[in-house]
């Protein structure tokens, strides 16, 4: 068995003749099959086509002595030797990427794109001011919103698939840093004329999300104080929740206010104080703690900041 697979073999000085040996370039497409479990989806992050990317596992393969990863069904899963060893190559191409741009002059013209995952409902909040801001600072920079995937968000930032998301605060795990932006409130919007705890909690609701199913983030914070509420309709958008609303005289939309005020308010419908007490809500940006010293995030990290000081 080849002597990588021996701990005994590592030592604490640097053999440097066997680097001659060593193509370092495969080691970035090792990692980013590793994250991605597709070779397909690492070809296009490393800008390779998938034949180079194969012929270059084949390689690695050859000089680690293992197959490193094995598919199953439509997934390249990794082998025992392949789990051993990830951390050791992430955290040494890590260590490399920070000696590299340690004394790099960070010039802002660089930036040439801005890729943030965010919920379709947040994003008129965050793009007209994010495009204003960048553009007055005289950047071309090609901007992307992508439609937030919550289970996804530590792989694509991890591979930088996208440089931020743009969500309600939550724990995505340790590795995932959050700096609040804006903080927002519920409010009620109906077409009754008062709005009491009583009348809140006997009316009928709507309630909007994305997902499938699951408890709306409201109702967690109702269910706590001992209250219920009872929701007529789920639907995916504040939009067509608006719409309903004019159609029905007694039903309610608990809704945050910076989103309502970036909807069309249909005539006849009154906002309220949400009567039950709830919590505020923060909304920030989350990025990779992998990517805290890069300049480069650095700067987009300082610019967003700005934007909602």
């Amino acid at each position: 068995m080849n002597s990588i697979h021996n701990k005994n073999a590592i030592g604490t000085t640097v053999d440097m003749a066997i680097f001659h040996r060593i193509d370092i370039n495969l080691y970035p497409l090792f990692i980013a099959i590793f994250e991605q479990k597709s070779i397909s989806k690492s070809a296009q992050i490393l800008s390779i086509t998938q034949s180079a990317a194969s012929h270059a596992l084949q390689r690695l393969r050859q000089h680690l002595q293992d197959d490193l990863f094995v598919r199953a069904g439509n997934k390249m899963l990794p082998t025992p030797f392949a789990e051993q060893i990830y951390p050791v190559i992430k955290n040494a191409l890590i260590a490399i990427q920070g000696i590299s741009l340690q004394k790099q002059n960070f010039d802002s013209s660089m930036v040439q794109t801005l890729k943030i995952a965010v919920h379709d409902e947040i994003e008129p909040i965050i793009f007209p001011k994010l495009v204003t801001h960048f553009h007055q600072l005289n950047l071309a920079i090609q901007f992307s919103s992508i439609k937030l995937d919550r289970k996804n968000v530590v792989t694509d930032l991890a591979t930088q698939q996208i440089d931020f998301v743009i969500d309600l605060e939550q724990n995505f795990g340790e590795k995932i840093q959050f700096e609040k932006l804006v903080q927002d409130q519920f409010v009620v919007c109906t077409q009754q004329q008062s709005m009491t705890e009583d009348i809140y909690l006997a009316s009928p609701h709507i309630g909007v999300s994305s997902r499938r199913t699951g408890v709306l983030i409201e109702d967690i914070y109702l269910n706590r104080k001992q209250f219920s509420r009872q929701v007529f309709l789920r639907c995916q958008h504040y939009s067509t929740a608006l719409q309903i609303l004019s159609q029905q005289s007694q039903a309610i939309l608990t809704i945050p206010k910076h989103i309502l005020v970036h909807l069309q308010l249909i005539g006849g419908l009154n906002i309220f104080d949400v009567p039950v007490e709830l919590p505020n809500l923060d909304m920030g940006m989350y990025w990779h703690k992998d990517l805290e010293l890069n300049l480069r995030h650095k700067f987009l990290r300082s610019e967003i900041s700005k934007i909602f000081a």
